[in-house]
């Protein structure tokens, strides 16, 4: 049986590969990418377990140099790890994992040839020195991850801290602006008990909470971990009947409602008062409601469409029910929940995965479906074709694959094409990395992209 005897070694063959891999009772195969900078972090994790682990035979296979041996063994992204027994694959790995490694590759080859072990219960195995100080040197480079990471627990933590918190400027005894008063006031009046906590105390907090919860403004209202939203939401909430409706639909106890607040309306959009009074005629009501049903959609601004008379008026209603300010419809329509909502009160068609997939290849004359994004390619496949788009000067639209699984399945049976990444040309497929490179060879990529 062939030994690795603490070298890796490099493959050119299919033939090569499996002869290897044939003679061997323990082997690891690692497929790497010279333009990924993790292939090259765990290549020296594997260059280390190699040494410490002599009796299995390590192995490297370039993943775009040898597309034959990446097809046969299922791999997509690098860098890549396959683990063979008696010849026959037992395991995998995909990504930068050096502990992970680690132990498949102890698990795979038996104990490290170390006379004794310093690794940390993590690794779980008898790993040696150099390969705990790539963890180590990894662990450091990972250290802004992991400070987002934490950052995410403890707002996790926050928002959960109450049944109902208020993340707001200043606190409930002494507001610090006039919208955050305007929610307290609304959930005294309620009757809810509620926790808060002052944004301007903590810098850290108040601009992570707008990435978390996707909102940008304060204050920002939470129930049960899940937000319900800034000033003009809980007002049109409070107004409809609706925040009590979901407050007790999650248990939330009330008391005895306050008497009822008598102060105008105020926008999150405007540092000014809204001459909108509560208290209205049954007449002034009747018209009122006659009007926000008078269309499915309905806004209130000043002027018209056609001539508006103010950069952010006004107030939409959809089906009879207020959305909310132009901040708050501003806001839904980045997060695409605007349209959900009118899908979902049947203003516009619900759209199919194929109108989906249809109006993401359209988004762009050149539209490539491509492992991650053209400043940041997550398989060299991908980068190559942005490599030689770019090349030949020309302007492409992307779309990441791996952050859409209905896409990325719905693209395959669409197109009739199994692998990414894919080439869109004018609604068109191309093709893959293959072709995409045997036009650019020829000379003719630039000129096929521009008929």
């Amino acid at each position: 049986m062939a030994s690795g005897g603490g070298a890796v070694r490099e493959v050119g063959s299919r033939a090569e590969l499996d002869a290897a891999v044939g003679g061997a009772r323990a082997a690891a195969v690692h497929f790497w990418a010279a333009w990924c900078e993790a292939s090259k972090q765990m290549d020296e994790v594997f260059a280390h377990l190699a040494v410490d682990f002599p009796h299995a035979l390590f192995l490297r296979v370039e993943a775009e140099e040898q597309p034959e041996i990446s097809e046969a063994y299922g791999v997509t992204a690098v860098p890549y790890f396959v683990l063979c027994k008696e010849g026959k694959p037992v395991d995998t790995l995909e990504g930068a994992n050096p502990a992970s490694l680690a132990n498949k590759v102890a698990k795979l080859a038996g104990p490290a040839n170390v006379a004794q072990s310093a690794a940390p219960a993590s690794l779980g195995v008898a790993a040696g020195p150099a390969v705990l100080e790539k963890v180590q040197e990894m662990a450091r480079q990972n250290g802004s991850s992991a400070a987002e990471s934490t950052l995410k627990k403890r707002l996790e933590q926050l928002v959960n801290s109450h049944p109902v918190i208020l993340f707001m400027k200043g606190n409930p005894e002494e507001p610090r602006c006039g919208f955050s008063r305007r929610v307290v006031d609304i959930l005294k009046q309620e009757g809810v008990e509620f926790g808060s906590f002052d944004i301007l105390t903590d810098n850290e907090v108040r601009e992570g909470l707008k990435k978390f919860s996707n909102w940008p403004t304060f204050p920002q209202l939470y129930c049960k971990g899940e937000l319900l939203g800034g000033c003009d939401i809980v007002i049109a909430m409070h107004e409809s009947g609706e925040l009590k409706d979901v407050l007790k639909e999650h248990n939330i106890p009330l008391t005895q409602q306050g008497s009822k607040i008598e102060e105008p309306v105020m926008s999150e959009s405007a540092n000014e008062q809204s001459p909108e009074a509560i208290g209205l005629t049954e007449a002034q009501k009747a018209r009122l409601e006659s009007l926000t049903n008078s269309n499915p959609v309905m806004i209130f601004i000043k002027g018209s469409p056609e001539e508006p008379k103010c950069g952010f008026s006004g107030k939409v209603y959809i089906k009879g029910e207020l959305v909310g300010g132009s901040d708050i419809v501003m806001e839904m329509h980045k997060s695409g929940e605007l349209k959900k909502v009118l899908t979902e009160k049947g203003i516009i068609r619900k759209e199919s995965l194929e109108d989906r997939l249809e109006a993401l290849i359209s988004s762009s004359p050149v539209m490539l479906f491509m492992k991650g994004n053209p400043d940041n390619p997550r398989c060299g496949f991908s980068s190559k074709v942005v490599n030689a788009l770019k090349g030949a000067g020309i302007s492409f639209g992307s779309f990441d694959i791996l952050s859409d699984e209905e896409v990325r399945q719905g693209l395959k049976t669409y197109s009739n094409w199994p692998t990414f990444p894919q080439l869109y040309y004018k609604s068109e497929l191309m093709g893959g990395c293959d072709i995409v490179l045997e036009l650019e060879k020829s000379g003719e990529l630039k000129s096929t992209l521009s008929e």
